[in-house]
């Protein structure tokens, strides 16, 4: 997200991955808290590479599959996100959703959050992570107002490929405040030490920057917490508005969870054209136009009458 920024300048960086299941329990808050901040802030995402190419190949992966899922489901206990019914399998690389999430963002901001959101949604909806260069693609494809032929070129560029590289290398060069974090979050995201010795941040985290300092906010936090800081860097600078109608809401993010709907939609819920999917913890609601094109509705997941 870009815009034109008023003094004092700032900058939110996101620490995040595409298959991250604290990111993905984190979209509420920060859908809610960029469209708080929107044209007001330079908004940039950092894509940190979780799931890393030389990563050890686990030696029974199905084994490896079940427990992940556990752990999912553990997550998703605290931020109620969706998760899928069925997990076909821990994601074997974040590159490719990284790559075509990054190449997104040449198209704008609108395209890059959406092609970012289905590339969550592959795996925590569908239970198929977007984990090779063409299912990321694939799940992407629909979205209004992109050029897929423009995003797989640019995705599979040298260029792209070097951008990416650098965000995973300064993913891995942390502010010392996340060395140690010690409060009463159940991911209070503390940096993850890493196989060489150093240290990621861990995901999601934001960092927010003015010329006058910045504030780290890592881990899973509630929306409060973050506007308490951006206020403590840069008074009046959020938008107080109460939030859209549902209808307005379903329609600019094509895609709600419950607890996003919460947060972002002010009025009674369902509004009357919302397309209910369920998923192994609570619904996903879909826009029709969205419906139409979705790549999980395509995989027959199962839509309530």
């Amino acid at each position: 997200m870009t815009g034109e920024l008023h003094p004092p300048w700032a900058e939110v960086v996101e620490y995040t991955d595409p298959l991250c299941p604290w990111a993905w329990g984190a979209e509420p808050v920060f859908r809610r808290l960029r469209a708080a901040l929107d044209g007001r802030v330079r908004w940039r995402r950092v894509f940190c590479i979780l799931f890393d190419d030389d990563d050890d190949v686990p030696p029974d992966p199905a084994a490896e599959t079940a427990w992940y899922a556990r752990y999912v489901e553990e997550i998703s206990t605290h931020t109620k996100a969706p998760r899928a019914v069925r997990l076909s399998r821990v994601a074997a690389s974040s590159w490719p959703s990284s790559l075509v999430a990054g190449a997104a963002e040449v198209q704008g901001s609108e395209v890059a959050d959406r092609a970012l959101r289905r590339l969550r949604e592959t795996v925590f909806v569908r239970g198929e992570p977007a984990d090779t260069f063409e299912l990321a693609l694939a799940a992407v494809r629909g979205i209004p107002g992109l050029d897929v032929g423009k995003l797989a070129a640019d995705a599979a560029s040298d260029a792209l490929r070097e951008r990416v590289r650098a965000d995973r290398a300064e993913a891995r060069r942390p502010v010392r405040e996340v060395l140690t974090v010690r409060d009463g979050s159940p991911h209070p995201g503390a940096a993850k030490e890493t196989m060489d010795g150093g240290y990621r941040y861990a995901l999601p985290t934001l960092l927010i920057r003015t010329p006058e300092g910045y504030r780290v906010v890592p881990g899973w936090r509630s929306f409060e917490e973050y506007a308490s800081v951006v206020e403590e860097l840069c008074p009046g600078l959020m938008s107080s508005s109460d939030g859209p109608s549902p209808e307005v809401a379903l329609r600019r993010h094509r895609s709600l969870t419950d607890p996003e709907r919460v947060l972002l939609a002010n009025g009674p819920w369902p509004p009357p054209q919302a397309v209910r999917m369920d998923t192994g913890n609570g619904p996903l609601w879909l826009h029709p136009e969205e419906a139409a094109v979705h790549p999980a509705v395509a995989d027959g997941c199962p839509l309530a009458p």
